[in-house]
């Protein structure tokens, strides 16, 4: 059974840091671009960031580009985000995602075939 397991959410203070780490299991994900989302309650699911399968290319949303980072270690099947400068309006549920069909950057929520159950980040002001 394939798993991705979220981890590192909690409440910080607005400036501050969190790194979200997510596993998977299961299987391999190393040929696999993977991406991290977020949801904010009665809002839909957002992109965040998506990492190639390799780690060399990546893409950020607007929102979060020059203070969050995304990473993979696939010796360890497993993607980060590091979440820097950090904003009340980043409070959101964090998932992060695989897709099964795609190695390349993914940024379209439908793209993605795995998903964790999510971690919260609660910035406060």
């Amino acid at each position: 059974q394939v798993q991705l397991v979220e981890s590192g959410g909690g409440l910080v203070q607005a400036g501050g840091s969190l790194r979200l780490s997510c596993a998977a299991s299961g299987r391999t994900f190393s040929s696999n671009a993977m991406g991290w989302f977020h949801q904010a309650p009665g809002k839909e699911r957002e992109f965040v960031a998506a990492i190639n399968w390799s780690g060399v290319s990546t893409y950020y949303a607007e929102s979060v580009k020059g203070r969050f980072t995304i990473s993979r270690d696939n010796a360890k099947n497993t993607v980060y985000l590091q979440m820097n400068s950090l904003k009340p309006e980043d409070t959101a549920v964090y998932y992060c995602a695989a897709s099964a069909r795609r190695r390349e950057i993914v940024v379209k929520l439908g793209w993605y075939d795995y998903w964790g159950q999510g971690t919260q980040v609660t910035v406060s002001s």
